[in-house]
Parts: C-alpha cells; structure tokens; sequence
C-alpha cells in the first residue's frame, strides 16, 4: 500500500503532462496554421439591393518570413469580396511589409477601408503572457517604432482603401453607398470619439446611405457604445485575437486584452445600447506576436459577410 499513492501520483503527474505537452505541440506547430474563413449571412441592405460580399481582415502580425500565412491570404481574393474592411495591427516586424504585399497585392482595385492597431506603428515585445488575465497589456515605451507612413502609402496609393483613423468617408461599392467611420486604437487611446462626433452629424445630414459601418481595431465598450450611437449598422473590430489560447468548446474567452465582454471577445454577435442593438463581428484575427507563436480552440480566420436585402 506505500508504494501505491507515489505511483498514482507520477502515473496522474506524467498523463498531465503529457496531455500539457500534446497541446502546446498542437497550438505551436499545428493550429496556428489552420486558417478559415468564417462566413455569416446578414440581412441589413436596402430592399431590392443586390447581396454584397465584405471580407474582414485583421491582426496579420505579418513577418517577412511567414509565407503559409502570405499565401493563405492571397487566396482570399477568390471569395470575389465587394468590400473588404480591415481591422488593424497588419505589421509583426519591421520588414512585414514585404510580405504584407504578397498577401494583399491581390486585393488591388477592391473598395476598402482600414484603420490602425499599434503594432502598425511600433513592433512587438515580449511579454508575460500571464499578465492578460489581470487587465489589459500595458504599454512598451521601448517598443521599435514600424515605417507606418510606408504602410499606409502601400494600402492608400497602391490598393486604393481608405483610412479612416477618427474621420468618415463614404463608398461606392456596387452602385451602393456606404458611409464608414472610424478609431485609431483604442487599447492606445488614440481614439478621438469627441472629435469623430461633428463629423459623423455632417455625414447623417447628407443621408442617402444604403448602409453605414463603423470601424474600430480594438471593441471597447467606449467606442461601441459611441459608434450605436453615431447609427452604425453594422460594426467591425479586431484585437483580441479571440483569446488566441481558448478551452475548447467554451463560448468565452480566457482573456480579451480589452473591456469587451468574454463571450463577445470573438465571432459574430449584437451590441445592445440603450435602444439599439447593432450586429458586432469581432475578428480572431490571422496572426498572432512573433513573441507568441500559439492558437490552441482559436483557429486563425477572416470572415466573410454576405450582406443581403431586407425582404
């Protein structure tokens, strides 16, 4: 009887880690790769309209060397979008434009909109990934600042997609209008809802729009609230990476590096404020940090909406 608990007790310790070891083999080498496109049906355009199809891209943390993922995301040109909106944070390293430009060069001539996450504008850092479940990350003053004039010049001038950082701007996408406004990173307080405010009132005086979306890189529950507020039908986020390291089958995340509520932290779901109730899709994204090469139940995605007619 002495030697049976030190025996159950190796046997429990080396199944755990064992099960411990399996996982991180999976998240590091295997799932990380497993890149999907998550597809939603949404009835908001104008009766009659033709359906649209918007490709939501975000969180490329893209390195020179990561050419799956460069691939993987050129191939999202054959999903014909009509509009693609983009949701930050597309730079991982100070040479990701280069690879950035094989992944997108595809989606030329594609009406979009994009705004920033910070790692558009400084690269990352290590860090302790324990810290998410005590708050949001903290800023890294030291942080490499990323040629973001360069990227802006590359999704602006060569793709054709507008940044709207704290302003609006409206598409003709298929004979449609769609009026877009958006934030700089909220998780820097780059955001500037204040001053984005007039400028929203000067575009819902013009009115005519067939559909209006708002745009953000990271869901704070300031910026959601504020864009119902400015009539968003439809509103788009990234940032939380879903959680990047999830339990499977849970619909919450362990963590979401902003205020978001946990089960809203990925996929497709409705904001409610006061009395609207506005369709939220918030990105897993595609990437992850350089310095956090892991997805385990949180499969690397771009999300496909085919925006359809109110019968």
């Amino acid at each position: 009887m002495t030697t049976t608990a030190p025996r159950t007790a190796l046997t429990a310790i080396t199944a755990v880690g064992a099960v411990g070891l399996g996982a991180a083999i999976w998240g590091v080498g295997v799932e990380r790769y497993l890149f999907t496109v998550r597809e939603h049906d949404l009835f908001v355009l104008p009766a009659g309209s033709r359906p649209l199809r918007v490709l939501h891209i975000s969180d490329a943390h893209m390195a020179p060397w990561q050419h799956r993922k460069q691939r993987w995301i050129a191939s999202l040109a054959a999903l014909e979008p009509d509009l693609i909106v983009n949701t930050g944070d597309n730079l991982g390293h100070a040479d990701g434009l280069a690879g950035l430009r094989r992944a997108f060069d595809g989606f030329r001539g594609i009406p979009g909109v994009f705004v920033h996450g910070s790692n558009d504008a400084y690269a990352p850092a290590p860090r302790n990934p324990l810290r998410y479940f005590t708050g949001p990350s903290k800023n890294k003053p030291e942080a490499e600042a990323l040629d973001v004039d360069a990227l802006d010049r590359y999704l602006s001038d060569e793709l054709g997609w507008v940044g709207i950082d704290n302003t609006t701007t409206s598409l003709d996408v298929d004979g449609l209008r769609i009026d877009a406004f958006g934030v700089d990173d909220a998780h820097r307080h780059w955001d500037d809802i204040a001053g984005l405010a007039p400028q929203r009132a000067a575009q819902q005086q013009v009115g005519g729009a067939a559909l209006t979306i708002g745009v953000s890189h990271a869901p704070y529950r300031r910026v959601l609230n504020a864009f119902t507020d400015f009539g968003a039908d439809l509103i788009f986020a990234g940032h939380t990476h879903g959680g990047q390291v999830r339990i499977p089958l849970s619909s919450k995340a362990l963590v979401a590096n902003c205020d978001i509520p946990l089960d809203q932290a990925r996929g497709f779901s409705t904001w409610a404020h006061d009395d609207r109730r506005v369709p939220l899709n918030v990105s897993a994204g595609i990437g992850h940090s350089i310095f956090a090469p892991v997805r385990f139940a949180c499969r690397p995605e771009a999300t496909l909406l085919i925006l359809r007619p109110i019968a």
